[in-house]
């Protein structure tokens, strides 16, 4: 491991990102822009039907953001000008082959003989997603990007992001160590990309000549995800195929550099380019927003459980870093855990008492014009804590209502199915993300931070790129940051 200044490393690169629009590659376009305006190049690969859609979409989606606002201080009306003489904006699909469906030969041929640097952050991050669209773009996705980079004949170093929790419910130190292929949780055998493959082809391609609806399809590929997932010791298919990506990685890198980067639950920024910018729902916010807006009342899992979450400009940081350190390494491959569960952990009653004193100080006001005024949350420390909660208050009346609907000729019917169909959709929370409410599992990070030490050791720029979970005040952070800037950014 050879470390430079990474700022000079930047210099005059050209770099490969998929999923451009995404949270984490819209943070690290900007911060290259904002940090060596001397990129050479960035080519953007996002899904979009044409160039100008494209185009449109990375405006709308990324510059027009918050994100932006430095480069846009910085630069002014000239801002555009700017970024579109170092960027590339290519529509494209990474589930569409090893030319990642880029339509374009001129531009093709440009790629792979420009290309140093692939980042392939394209992934859909949804739990409960299909099984045809998390197989085909979390894992024959990744496949593709890596026969892209072999081809690009100035390659230094192909960076695959991951997840942490490609580790299941493992408990205890989790190390950063890759997946053979193969290999399962449950010590189950049989597990193949190509069976895989073609279990989901065949049972797709069933319901479709059995003429079921989308709706039908989409339920049954969401249940075959679970399935497939969980025949192996995987929790759910997202997961699941981010492992097998990175087994088929592994196993067919050839001489390609390779470096897989496993986040753990990744949060709004930390510093740069400013504090507190986040996007969407991000895992846990969807707690920070129901409790904000006095919804969530009550709340399953161990009060005491570390729960490990990293800034997501921490995340880019440490990528960034990475891509210097790692660069021209043939053949060799190695995995980053990014999290904090080690360096500096944090309990899940600690964000719990976080979110109670700023809601009490900062209260949401709601649609009346009137300040919610939050409560200590009833946390259910076990499922059949949870069991019972749930038929006491909902089981029980459901099954009331029913009789009643029953005996007044289906009058409540509206309600009775309102009814059910919140119950179901918790009861589906539950089983999609039960496993990680009581996690006993923390994860490793000593390649993380012996890049930390060697960079402090070679004087590069940490303070540029700092990647440090130890300079987290997580009460600073949450008060201050985190918390404010989920209620700027995200709450609707």
């Amino acid at each position: 491991m050879e470390l430079t200044s990474v700022v000079k490393f930047l210099e005059n690169r050209t770099i490969l990102v998929t999923g451009a629009t995404g949270f984490l590659a819209k943070i690290f376009v900007e911060k290259i822009l904002r940090v060596q305006p001397n990129v050479k190049k960035l080519y953007l690969l996002l899904r979009a039907q044409d160039h100008n859609a494209a185009l449109q979409r990375f405006n709308n989606e990324a510059v027009a953001k918050d994100l932006f606002k430095l480069l846009r201080e910085k630069y002014g009306a000239n801002l555009n000008t700017f970024i579109s003489q170092r960027t590339t904006i290519i529509p494209g699909d990474i589930t569409c082959g090893e030319n990642l469906g880029v339509k374009d030969s001129n531009l093709l041929e440009e790629m792979w003989r420009e290309v140093e640097v692939v980042v392939n952050l394209a992934a859909t991050t949804n739990f409960d997603e299909r099984y045809d669209t998390s197989l085909e773009l979390n894992t024959l996705g990744a496949i593709h990007v890596l026969n892209f980079a072999k081809k690009c004949s100035k390659l230094k170093v192909l960076l695959h992001v991951s997840t942490a929790y490609v580790s299941g419910e493992k408990a205890g130190l989790i190390m950063e160590t890759p997946y053979n292929l193969g290999e399962t949780l449950n010590g189950t055998s049989g597990l193949n990309i190509d069976t895989e493959k073609k279990v989901m082809e065949e049972t797709l391609k069933q319901l479709r000549f059995e003429g079921s609806s989308e709706e039908t399809i989409t339920a049954a590929m969401k249940e075959l995800g679970l399935e497939r997932a969980r025949k192996y010791g995987w929790p759910n298919p997202y997961v699941f195929t981010k492992a097998l990506a990175e087994m088929v990685l592994g196993d067919l890198k050839e001489d390609v550099p390779l470096v897989i980067f496993r986040p753990t639950i990744i949060t709004s920024t930390f510093q740069d380019p400013f504090p507190g910018w986040v996007e969407g729902i991000r895992t846990i916010d969807s707690l920070v927003v129901g409790y904000g807006k006095g919804r969530l009342t009550c709340f399953l899992g161990d009060p005491d459980a570390i729960i490990d979450i990293i800034p997501a400009d921490m995340v880019v940081n440490a990528m960034i870093v990475t891509m210097m350190a790692h660069a021209d390494q043939r053949g060799s491959q190695i995995i980053y855990h990014v999290g904090t569960s080690v360096s500096n952990p944090i309990e899940l009653t600690r964000l719990q008492d976080f979110g109670f004193h700023y809601f009490r100080e900062h209260p949401w006001i709601d649609k009346q014009g009137k300040p919610v005024i939050v409560g200590k949350v009833n946390v259910l420390s076990s499922m059949d804590s949870f069991r019972r909660f749930m038929a006491l208050h909902y089981l029980l009346p459901l099954k009331g209502l029913e009789i009643v609907n029953t005996v007044l000729c289906q009058f409540f019917e509206a309600k009775y199915l309102e009814l059910h169909r919140k119950i179901k959709f918790v009861m589906r929370l539950i089983d999609l993300y039960g496993p990680y409410l009581f996690f006993k599992g923390i994860y490793d990070d000593m390649n993380t931070e012996k890049l930390r030490r060697a960079g402090k050791e070679a004087g590069i720029e940490l303070d540029v790129f700092n990647f440090s979970p130890k300079s987290i005040n997580w009460e600073d952070y949450f008060s201050n940051t985190h918390i404010p800037g989920v209620v700027k950014y995200v709450f609707k």
